[in-house]
C-alpha cells in the first residue's frame, strides 16, 4: 500500500470516525472502500452513457402494482422503514 495524506474538515472526520466504528472498520479502510466505489462509478461513464443506461432500464422491471406512479413516495418510505428495522 501507498501511504498518502489528506486533509478533512472536522465534520468529515467526526462522521468518518462514527461510521467506521459502527461498521467495525478503520477510517483508512472506510476511505479505501469509498475511493474504490468512486472509481467504479466513474470508470469511463460519461453523462451520455449514464443517460442511455437509465433510459434502457426505465420500465424494465415490474412490481405488479398499478399505483406506483401515484403512490411512489409511500412505497419508498415503507421500503426505507423496512430496511432500517431489519438492520436492528
Amino acid at each position: 500500500m501507498i501511504r498518502t495524506q489528506i486533509q478533512l474538515t472536522e465534520e468529515q472526520s467526526r462522521a468518518l470516525k462514527s461510521l467506521a466504528a459502527r461498521r467495525g472498520v478503520s477510517v483508512a479502510e472506510l476511505i479505501r472502500q469509498s475511493v474504490d466505489s468512486f472509481i467504479r462509478s466513474s470508470a469511463g461513464l460519461d453523462d451520455r452513457e449514464r443517460r442511455r443506461r437509465a433510459i434502457a432500464a426505465a420500465g424494465k422491471y415490474r412490481s405488479g402494482k398499478k399505483d406506483v406512479a401515484v403512490n411512489h413516495d409511500d412505497y419508498l418510505t415503507r421500503a426505507f422503514s423496512d430496511s432500517r428495522s431489519s438492520r436492528k
